[in-house]
């Protein structure tokens, strides 16, 4: 049973490969470092439309990266992040954030802008708040067709 299943986790992975590669969206976002197969895929099929966003920044919100906010009267409170939308894609936004941190051995702004945030705020506030920045950036490059520039 367990070959069988190696098996069919090896054809889907495939698969996923050849979708990518026929996808010009999927290949303009594997341009990010960090960024992979999977995650390229997954987000670009959940963004489908780019257009559907006024603004990039609302594909963070989209994704469940930003920080809930409870505001009544004096009270003016943020807490942690909503969690809404498809999960799948926020852990994997979540992933390519994590890769981008130690394993990216190039040093670009954006990597040095996590690092601030992470000395000032903590590594896990930081690994969200790149993911957040990566959805962004994803929309964005999906809707004008740009490439990443480091």
């Amino acid at each position: 049973m367990r070959e069988i299943l190696v098996d069919q986790v090896a054809w889907l992975d495939r698969l996923v490969k050849e979708i990518a590669a026929s996808s010009t969206a999927c290949q303009i976002l594997m341009g990010i470092p960090g960024v992979g197969v999977q995650t390229a895929a997954a987000v670009a099929a959940a963004i489908d439309n780019a257009d559907r966003y006024k603004r990039s920044r609302a594909a963070g919100a989209y994704f469940g990266l930003v920080p809930r906010r409870h505001q009544s009267g004096d009270v003016d409170w943020v807490g942690r992040i909503t969690k809404q939308g498809d999960s799948q894609v926020r852990k994997l936004l979540q992933e390519a954030a994590n890769s981008i941190l130690p394993r990216v051995r190039q040093s670009f702004p954006l990597k040095t802008w996590v690092i601030k945030i992470a000395r000032r705020r903590g590594l896990k506030k930081a690994r969200v708040a790149l993911a957040r920045r990566l959805a962004v950036i994803m929309h964005a490059m999906l809707r004008d067709g740009t490439l990443f520039e480091a």
